[in-house]
């Protein structure tokens, strides 16, 4: 056989292996776009405007989060997660900064009990960032708002905003074990 042909043939494999791989990454891109939201841009942003190390943490994100054996709450738990919130919202009148603390341990308890790991907060949001990514900066600027506030940094409106912050993720984890318990 022709050596220029061989070389030809060898740089066109090469051509269609490496427009193969760009399509790929493209819609494996496109996917994480989609599926994580604004999380995947603040990831980008995290990784110094690396698309390729944000792809690789929110990759590393799923399979973690895949191997962790998340459960749904059977109704009666999931009954008292939702009086012990009530309890805590109707503290926040008389007592913000005591409720946004209530908050926050309640959103742990119940990532605890659906088997999230909760010891590390930034895992933590993380962790629910692969199946809750519209509300993880909320849950995020709840935290930092409880936390700037316990240093004595914050005012009651900005409580209000965290509890709020608090109470869409609570709903969240609790909804979502409804429709798993459907099926």
């Amino acid at each position: 056989m022709n050596p220029t042909l061989i070389a030809i043939l060898v740089v066109a494999v090469l051509v269609i292996i490496g427009v193969a791989v760009m399509v790929m990454r493209s819609r494996e891109r496109e996917r994480l776009q989609k599926r994580f939201g604004p999380e995947y841009e603040r990831q980008v942003e995290a990784a110094g405007g690396s698309h390729l190390k944000a792809e690789t943490e929110l990759l590393k994100r799923e399979k973690r989060v895949q191997k962790l054996e998340l459960r749904p709450l059977p109704p009666p738990e999931r009954q008292a997660f939702a009086d012990d919130w009530r309890d805590v919202q109707a503290r926040f009148v008389d007592d913000p900064e005591r409720s946004i603390a209530l908050a926050d341990a309640l959103v742990g308890e119940v990532m605890k009990a659906r088997g999230y790991p909760v010891e590390d907060f930034d895992q933590r949001a993380a962790d629910i960032s692969v199946e809750h990514p519209g509300l993880v900066e909320n849950y995020r600027a709840a935290h930092e708002i409880a936390r700037r506030h316990a240093r004595g940094d914050g005012d009651t409106e900005d409580l209000r905003a965290a509890f709020i912050g608090y109470r869409s993720l609570f709903e969240e984890l609790l909804r979502g074990d409804a429709a798993e318990l459907a099926h």
